[in-house]
């Protein structure tokens, strides 16, 4: 029979439990496996301070993609990859300013500054990144007519980069978005994940915005309601 201290230190417990379940049984973190993949999108100079189109504290991102990365043994990273000219570019277009909206054949654009230009110092990925097992870059928006934010399909939405069937055939079943910036390359490439049939969770804390017209907070309400998972880099176990 429990005597009085027991009965006490039981209901204490139960107290607990009830009142604080949260904390004393805290999720378990997210071990990436061999069906696992890390996307680390457009970690570019162009991007970073004192880039033609640099993202607010994006160079902050790179020590948390660097660390988070040991804990995958598949990585895939992207670049942005345009022409001189691109039709994505504001100087292009006379009268445009940088972050005005047109409309063309496939859809509204919004005007960049001339960013990441093939070949350009711009263009390069940062030094600072250290992911020596990183298997792929992908390229995206060298079609002069038309932009790509997403690391699977052109702003089209038909002209595939490849990375679905690359990823497929390496039997990757949920995939883990990093870098800049969130409401435009980010989120389109979760948003496409998702559609090619993945399990998708965004680094919230490895990931810059632009924030343009209130576009961070739609990116993340659109990737909320298709099933994109929200997360923080502690979210990921990082030991062996």
């Amino acid at each position: 029979m429990l005597n009085r201290r027991q009965i006490l230190a039981a209901m204490g417990t139960t107290a607990l439990v009830a009142l604080a379940p949260s904390a004393l049984f805290a999720a378990a973190a997210i071990k990436p496996d061999d069906s696992s993949a890390l996307l680390v999108i457009d970690v570019q100079n162009c991007f970073l301070p004192g880039g033609s189109l640099a993202v607010k504290e994006g160079e902050q991102v790179v020590p948390v993609i660097n660390k988070m990365a040991k804990a995958f043994s598949n990585v895939v990273m992207t670049q942005d990859w345009h022409t001189p000219g691109h039709i994505s570019f504001a100087s292009v277009h006379s009268g445009k300013k940088p972050f005005e909206t047109i409309d063309l054949p496939y859809g509204r654009q919004v005007l960049w500054p001339d960013h990441c230009v093939q070949g350009t110092e711009g263009a390069s990925l940062s030094k600072d990144l250290s992911i020596r097992q990183a298997e792929l870059i992908i390229r995206k928006g060298f079609h002069k007519d038309v932009d790509s934010y997403s690391a699977f399909l052109e702003a089209d939405g038909k002209t595939t980069t490849g990375l679905a069937a690359y990823l497929k055939s390496r039997k990757i079943k949920r995939v883990f978005v990093a870098g800049l910036a969130t409401d435009f390359c980010v989120a389109w490439t979760a948003l496409d994940a998702r559609k090619a049939g993945f399990e998708v969770y965004v680094v919230e804390d490895a990931c810059r915005g632009i924030d343009t017209q209130g576009s961070l907070a739609k990116a993340w309400a659109d990737m909320a309601k298709a099933g994109v998972k929200r997360i923080q880099s502690s979210d990921i176990a990082l030991s062996a």
